[in-house]
């Protein structure tokens, strides 16, 4: 496989022939789109730029001042979000479910990423930034008439994103908070609003969780790609898969929490290897 090292060879050649045999489950996370400009958390592009710690749920739903905070970052973060396209990457994950070797798809990212890329049925476990959610009526608001109704009230809010982070949060100079005004809730008139996210401190909904976990009893093997699996939101199906004997495959640049816990391990540059996957399967498709 070109661009990537000799010893990784065998571990390609093992993940081409686990993700042949089918009945994969996909669990994602920001590596898989750092090749579209967003940052991740934790990996060569994260931590290292990120000056504020990210917003915790604990945070936003005790301060005002923070959720104020909060709403005139991802304004501006939003921008870029949006402006953000599907990798190599993204691509070779939706080319793989048309190739019918996919049970399913399970994302840590909030960027909606992998279904611009054309894969279906997502589970976006961490949830969405194009929804937000009215926490007084319960009303769900797309982010886009959002983003419309907070350019009319902020016509003149001209402040520069310094950094945008994985979960749309932007980095921005607390002298410039004052002059972004938020709006309320555009059916109760009230509020507040809160992204549709699953935030540091939050808990994934249960539902949203059982579903993950049927979705692993029914794999034949799961796939992490671009995770350190630092967090149990998603390391806990690692643990899950393993004890029921489901083989487990990562690839991910830098060690990752599931290390010691899987079968196959690749270190390498995703937009190198899963396009590089893609096409292998492709191949033996064709030729079979």
């Amino acid at each position: 496989m070109a661009g990537v090292e000799t010893a990784e060879t065998a571990g390609f050649d093992a993940l081409v022939d686990l993700v042949g045999d089918g009945g994969v489950v996909i669990l994602s996370g920001a590596g898989i789109s750092t090749d579209s400009g967003i940052p991740d958390y934790r990996g060569p592009s994260g931590a290292a730029l990120r000056r504020h710690a990210p917003m915790t749920y604990q945070t936003f739903m005790g301060d005002a001042a923070a959720r104020h905070r909060y709403w005139a970052r991802s304004y501006l973060g939003w921008r870029h979000m949006t402006g953000a396209r599907p990798n190599s990457g993204h691509r070779a994950v939706a080319s793989l479910q048309r190739q019918g070797l996919l049970e399913g798809v399970i994302t840590q990212n909030v960027d909606g990423l992998h279904q611009a890329a054309g894969a279906t049925g997502v589970i976006e476990l961490h949830g969405g930034l194009d929804r937000a959610l009215c926490l007084n009526c319960g009303a769900a608001i797309s982010r886009a008439d959002l983003d419309r109704d907070l350019h009319a009230v902020n016509p003149d809010f001209t402040a520069h994103a310094e950094q945008v982070n994985p979960d749309g949060d932007a980095e921005l100079p607390e002298e410039e908070l004052d002059a972004f005004t938020m709006v309320p809730c555009e059916v109760c008139g009230d509020g507040p609003l809160k992204p549709d996210v699953v935030f540091f401190g939050e808990t994934v909904p249960r539902p949203r969780v059982d579903t993950c976990f049927e979705l692993v009893n029914r794999a034949g093997s799961l796939l992490i790609l671009g995770s350190s699996l630092k967090v149990m939101s998603g390391f806990r199906f690692v643990l899950h898969a393993r004890k029921l004997g489901i083989p487990v495959a990562i690839v991910n640049q830098g060690e990752t929490r599931g290390d010691t816990h899987c079968n196959i391990r690749v270190d390498a540059p995703l937009g190198v290897v899963l396009p590089a996957l893609a096409d292998s399967l492709t191949a033996k498709c064709v030729i079979n």
